[in-house]
């Protein structure tokens, strides 16, 4: 082994020791199978119990068959030398069977090992997406994390979609098989008709949503805003997961479609952070802009989105109210002659006027 296997000579002592053990009950198994005349079924299964299952992490399947091909081979060369003259042929069918039961019982360990292993990281990966969607993000979060391999992922997204049909083991392997083919880590889980995603070291998650968008099921696919790392995705967790409970009010939506595009939706359904951003995002530079940006936005809005209308209002010319549009998008980044877009700088105005002294809702704190 030592000859033929350069990993294996890479192993440490104490490895290649249980490895030792394993070939030792093996030869001992296969000796007291042969002496009972090597007519029943061979017993292999006890051959792996000398070892620790955590030698499934040091040695490989294929590794462990390699090293049961290289006890074939060293028995068909030496047959002659190891059996009784004539039953040199006997010694190599027996060895043969012998050594395939060796095979499918390492690839029984293996397999058993795998599905252990698949399932306490899938434990895993439900707490570490629970916790997130919580903003729980503290000392057993992290080492959960870490032990899946996302202590330094950094650029991390939440998407939150409805649950399609099928085990939710299956739908959450396809998922992960998806994002993988483009680059993507990802942590999901199924909570009940929700399905939420959990992006990490993704540039562009609104295209990384499209790529397996075919994974969610009907209804609304919302992106929350990229955060640096994963213990700062419960902002991320938070905006996409209302925005999903209220997509279903701008019917026009697109799939998917990003947690900050539907503030007017959020706001809608007393989401604080979504009307801190409104405020910030489009009440407070038009209120300080001055060049009357924000009285023209207000009778824009009011006289249902007409130049002359709003010109003879504001007793302007209509290619002032042009030039101040266009002021307005560069500002707020959204454009009055969008019907959505329009609807949104309404709620926010509306949310500005309650916020000045006397209204009902004071200035919210992004959250």
């Amino acid at each position: 082994m030592e000859a033929s296997h350069e990993w294996y000579r890479a192993l440490s002592a104490e490895d290649r020791s249980w490895v030792g053990l394993v070939a030792q009950a093996g030869i001992a198994a296969f000796i007291a199978w042969l002496r009972d005349g090597g007519d029943q079924t061979p017993v292999t299964a006890d051959v792996f119990g000398t070892a620790p299952r955590e030698l499934t992490r040091s040695i490989t399947l294929r590794q462990t068959l390699d090293l049961v091909r290289s006890v074939v081979d060293v028995v068909e060369q030496d047959a002659t030398a190891l059996a009784e003259p004539g039953e040199e042929q006997a010694l190599r069918e027996a060895v043969l069977r012998y050594s395939r039961e060796i095979a499918f019982a390492a690839a029984e360990v293996y397999a058993q090992a795998a599905e252990a292993r698949g399932a306490w990281d899938a434990r895993l990966e439900g707490l570490v997406v629970d916790a997130v969607l919580r903003g729980e993000a503290d000392d057993s979060m992290q080492s959960r994390a870490a032990a899946l391999g996302w202590g330094s992922t950094t650029r991390v997204a939440v998407v939150a979609g409805s649950t399609p049909h099928g085990s939710p083991a299956g739908v959450v392997d396809g998922l992960r098989r998806a994002a993988e083919r483009i680059g993507v880590d990802t942590l999901a889980a199924v909570q009940g008709r929700r399905l939420v995603c959990i992006f990490g070291n993704v540039d562009d998650p609104m295209s990384a949503a499209r790529s397996v968008d075919d994974h969610f099921g009907d209804g609304p696919l919302v992106v929350g805003p990229t955060v640096p790392h994963l213990f700062a995705a419960g902002r991320s967790a938070r905006a996409a997961l209302a925005g999903q409970s209220c997509a279903q009010a701008w019917p026009a939506a697109p799939r998917p479609v990003a947690a900050d595009d539907l503030l007017a939706e959020r706001v809608l359904v007393g989401d604080a952070p979504a009307r801190a951003l409104l405020l910030d995002r489009i009440w407070h530079p038009l209120s300080t802009a001055g060049s009357g940006l924000l009285d023209t936005a207000s009778a824009y809005l009011e006289t249902g989105g007409g130049l002359e209308g709003t010109a003879r209002v504001l007793f302007v010319h209509p290619n002032t109210v042009r030039y101040r549009l266009g002021r307005i998008a560069e500002l707020t980044g959204y454009q009055l002659t969008d019907p959505h877009d329009a609807h949104t700088v309404r709620i926010a105005l509306g949310l500005g006027r309650l916020s000045r002294p006397g209204g009902v809702v004071r200035r919210a704190t992004p959250g």
